[in-house]
């Protein structure tokens, strides 16, 4: 019989039946609270009804009309939509299908654009499977690993990981900020550099939020530089971080943006933004695809623009943010095992430290099958597998975080008195 590739690995037993805004129901009858969202896609919830009438009505109009060929109204629209909420400058797209596709257009225009072949990224930063963007990921070995070799001209400089370093966040920017500069000094000169390629939050690599101090000093040295600041919001835009986009969390503004996930609530589009400058320096041809801008995900992403708009979605992801990141350091407070906690609106991290310091990946794997049992639904992530992950859907109520949080609580007790753990972790993994 044929079956998925066993490589594949299942976070949970799950088989889903439907889902509808923060809970997923399964063929097994029991209701799950859906604390991963499809790795952070489907923001507006499960089959919010607006989203699914515009892709239903769409589907009886034109399914695919590929957007080089001939021109559709979602299209149209959702770079109008798009274009009210992206920072001021970038006003012009080129649309794909996924994270890593435009993370690959995004380079490839910064190089096209200055001349220059090197990019430089920071460690612990996801930025997709597909070579090159494997390539600009170092948020673990499993996803750049065994089909070498890789692109070249890709350097790696400190991410300000405070916690990780045992330092406080100004240290640790300070730190990250000197690395960067000997990188420049030693390894790829500022003429040989086109960009630096930096998530606003490490998304695989730990639920870590950037410092805005670090990217506001990004900002300053690409423009001493004349390098351009590439942000990959693919899994901190649209509202996850309790501002629109979490580069807004600092005053830098990147010269081009990635954007995917969370625009079309589970439709499958991507998009890099630009000056109209800017993107004309791309060469002609460099920029297409077959399926890219489909019209059934650009309706579907102009339906949840409306429903993020109109349901003051940014704002709840904010105020729950508030709450569930409260909630969890109640539970840090009660479990010694949880080293940190931290995240930015509805994109919390809980990592697990081992009493001697060292990343407790066996208990935030035992802790995140905990919460199925208990009908919660999470991810972990991080170089080692040592943080769990929490990822509600931007409608999800007070109500549903409060539910989350119990779950989780059960969970933690099931899986920590299971391991017989009762010392506090707290240190430098």
């Amino acid at each position: 019989m044929t079956s998925l590739s066993p490589v594949l690995k299942q976070a949970t037993p799950v088989v889903v039946d439907h889902g509808l805004g923060s809970w997923i129901y399964g063929t097994d009858g029991r209701e799950y609270l859906d604390f991963t969202t499809g790795i952070g896609v489907t923001s507006t919830g499960h089959c919010h009804p607006k989203v699914v009438e515009a892709a239903r009505e769409q589907v009886g109009k034109v399914i695919h009309a590929q957007y080089t060929t001939v021109m559709h109204k979602p299209l149209i629209e959702f770079t109008e939509k798009l274009g009210e909420v992206l920072p001021a400058g970038l006003d012009s797209l080129f649309f794909a299908n996924s994270g890593s596709e435009a993370v690959e257009a995004a380079v490839r225009l910064a190089r096209m654009a200055t001349d220059r072949p090197n990019i430089v990224v920071f460690q612990g930063g996801f930025h997709g499977r597909t070579v090159a963007a494997a390539s600009l990921t170092t948020a673990g070995t499993k996803f750049s690993a065994g089909f070498s070799p890789l692109m070249g001209g890709v350097h790696m400089s400190a991410f300000p990981y405070a916690y990780r370093y045992g330092w406080d966040e100004e240290t640790a920017v300070d730190f990250a900020l000197q690395e960067l500069d000997y990188l420049l000094s030693t390894r790829t000169a500022p003429n040989d550099t086109a960009a630096v390629l930096i998530e606003p939050a490490l998304g695989d690599g730990g639920y870590i939020p950037t410092p805005a101090r670090f990217l506001e000093a990004l900002r300053e040295r690409a423009d001493r530089h004349g390098i351009l600041l590439i942000i990959d919001e693919v899994q901190a835009g649209v509202g996850r971080t309790g501002k629109y986009w979490g580069h807004q969390h600092s005053a830098a503004l990147p010269d081009i943006q990635v954007m995917a996930k969370g625009i079309a609530s589970g439709f499958p589009i991507s998009a890099i933004a630009a000056s109209t400058e800017l993107m004309s320096q791309a060469w002609p041809g460099s920029q297409g695809g077959t399926y890219g801008g489909n019209a059934v995900s650009a309706a579907a992403g102009v339906a949840t623009l409306q429903v993020v708009a109109e349901e003051g979605l940014v704002e709840n992801s904010r105020v729950r943010g508030q709450q569930l990141r409260a909630g969890l350091l109640d539970l840090q407070s009660r479990y010694p095992v949880i080293g940190n906690v931290r995240g930015l609106g509805l994109m919390q991290g809980i990592e697990f430290t081992a009493p001697d310091g060292s990343p407790d990946a066996a208990t935030a794997a035992a802790v995140q099958g905990a919460t199925t049992d208990q009908d919660l639904l999470t991810l972990t992530c991080g170089p080692v597998g040592n943080v769990v992950r929490l990822i509600p859907a931007l409608v999800v109520t007070e109500r549903e975080i409060g539910q989350g949080l119990e779950r989780f609580d059960a969970a933690l007790a099931a899986a920590t008195a299971s391991a017989g753990s009762d010392a506090r972790g707290r240190g430098r993994p």
